[in-house]
């Protein structure tokens, strides 16, 4: 069985099958914390109903919020599903390479989120997650369905999930995304402030920030510490 502390997020989902398909293959593979971002469809009509058969309460339980950084609020890790034409800056791998890291985690909620059927998450969506994995298919014809995404990710937790067992130290806790936010925006605000990053740069500069940290897997304590420093490089600016 699955950490319950998984979050399986479907941002935009339209396709009331693809949901009643992905309560289903949740339920197989025991894990039970949907979570919706803006759905485009009800989660509770006729034909999600009947392809979930057995995991209805999957879909009822199911909790959705507007944006995508309030789903993955409390979250330490996050990893996004995405296509093979992505050509950022974080390296891709396949679910069964990159699972194990967010299975590593036992105490605190992790999150494995899924894009929109028809285009995937956007670049700045894909700035929330730590790692990209894809599911290598057939050059030819590399898309995969929504639903079916889900089952295989699903299933290769499930596969892994027995391993990680051993709590982690108060001390290690990595920080969860939403305590990341604040400090990005502060950090942007001095950078702008003292002229290393200029208005119509500032996103695309921000974004390899947000990598850097992602890959560090940064603590509690160290934003902690990081907005700290902030704070008092803003202090020596205001009192030089």
């Amino acid at each position: 069985m699955g950490s319950p502390g998984i979050r399986i997020v479907l941002v935009e989902p339209a396709g009331p099958l693809n949901l009643g398909s992905i309560a289903r293959v949740m339920k197989n593979f025991g894990l039970d914390n949907l979570v919706l971002v803006n759905p485009q469809c009800d989660r509770l009509s006729f034909d999600a109903l009947k392809m979930a058969v057995h995991a209805k309460e999957i879909l009822e339980s199911a909790v959705i919020f507007p944006t995508l950084a309030e789903a993955l609020q409390g979250c330490v890790r996050v990893i996004a599903t995405i296509g093979r034409d992505y050509s950022g800056h974080i390296p891709l791998e396949s679910p069964r390479t990159s699972l194990p890291w967010l299975l590593e985690e036992t105490e605190k909620p992790v999150a494995l989120i899924f894009g929109r059927e028809d285009r995937g998450l956007s670049n700045e969506e894909l700035n929330y997650a730590h790692k990209l994995i894809f599911i290598p298919t057939n050059p030819e014809y590399p898309s995969v369905n929504l639903a079916t995404a889900v089952s295989i990710c699903c299933y290769e937790q499930s596969q892994l999930a027995k391993i990680f067992t051993t709590p982690k130290s108060a001390t290690t806790e990595i920080a969860p995304v939403d305590m990341l936010e604040p400090y990005y925006q502060e950090l942007e605000s001095l950078l702008l402030f003292i002229g290393y990053l200029y208005p119509h740069t500032a996103a695309s500069r921000m974004e390899k920030f947000r990598h850097l940290y992602n890959r560090a897997h940064i603590q509690t304590t160290e934003v902690a510490m990081l907005r700290g420093i902030l704070r008092q490089i803003e202090w020596a600016i205001r009192n030089s």
